[in-house]
C-alpha cells in the first residue's frame, strides 16, 4: 500500500502544475462539453502509458537517447511547433455553438482531432519524457522495485493522473450552462494565447538547457 501511495503522490504533483495541457483539457470541456474533455483526456492518458511502458522496458536506451545534447533542443522545438500552430488555429476559428455543442465529436474526425491534441502536446513536451524517466530512475530503479512493487507504483501514479484530469474536466464542464457566447470567444482568446506562450516559454527553456 505504501508503494501504491507513493505513486498517488508522484501524479499529485504531475496534477497541480499548469501547462499547455490543462489549458486544452479546460477549453475542450468548457467550449464542447465532458466528451470533449475527456477525448483530449484520453489522448493525453495514452501517451503517459506508452511513457510507462517504454521506461521500463527500455530504460536504458530511451535515457540514451535522453542525454544527447540535441535531444531536448530537437524534442522542445518539434513541442514548440505544434504548441504554436494549435494556439494560433485557436485564435483563428470561432468556439462552437452553445445550442450544439458536440457538433464536432459528430464522426470519428472531429473525435480524431481532440485525442491528437491530448496525444501530442503530451507527447513533444519534454517535460513529460524527463518527468517519466526521473520516476523510473529515482524510486523504480534506486529502490529495486520487482515487477509488482512497479506495477503498484505505477499504477498509484496513472491512476491520479486520470484522476485528476477527470476532476479538471469535469469541475469545468459544471460551470458551463453559465457561459454565453461571449464567455466562449474569450475562452478561445485566451487558451489561444496561453498556447502560443507556453510555445515561446517551451522554445527558451530547451535552448536554454
Amino acid at each position: 500500500m505504501a508503494i501504491f501511495l507513493q505513486g498517488v503522490y508522484w501524479g499529485l504533483l504531475l496534477a497541480i502544475l499548469v501547462g499547455p495541457l490543462l489549458v486544452a483539457l479546460i477549453q475542450a470541456s468548457l467550449e464542447q462539453g465532458t466528451k470533449a474533455g475527456l477525448m483530449v483526456g484520453l489522448g493525453i492518458w495514452v501517451s503517459d502509458l506508452a511513457f510507462i511502458l517504454s521506461v521500463y522496458f527500455g530504460f536504458r536506451f530511451i535515457e540514451k537517447i535522453s542525454e544527447a545534447d540535441s535531444f531536448e533542443l530537437g524534442v522542445g522545438l518539434v513541442g514548440a511547433l505544434i504548441l504554436l500552430i494549435t494556439g494560433i488555429a485557436t485564435l483563428l476559428t470561432p468556439p462552437p455553438s452553445l445550442d450544439d455543442p458536440d457538433h464536432l465529436l459528430k464522426g470519428t474526425r472531429g473525435s480524431w482531432a481532440l485525442w491528437s491534441k491530448g496525444f501530442l502536446i503530451n507527447t513533444v513536451n519534454p517535460f513529460t519524457v524527463i518527468f517519466w524517466i526521473t520516476a523510473m530512475s529515482t524510486v523504480v530503479l534506486d529502490r529495486d522495485y520487482d515487477g509488482l512493487e512497479s506495477l503498484l507504483f505505477f499504477g498509484g501514479l496513472f491512476g491520479m493522473i486520470v484522476f485528476s484530469d477527470s476532476l479538471k474536466i469535469f469541475l469545468a464542464h459544471k460551470i458551463r450552462h453559465r457561459l454565453t457566447p461571449k464567455h466562449l470567444w474569450w475562452v478561445r482568446r485566451v487558451a489561444g494565447i496561453a498556447l502560443i506562450v507556453f510555445a515561446f516559454v517551451l522554445v527558451a527553456r530547451s535552448w536554454l538547457s
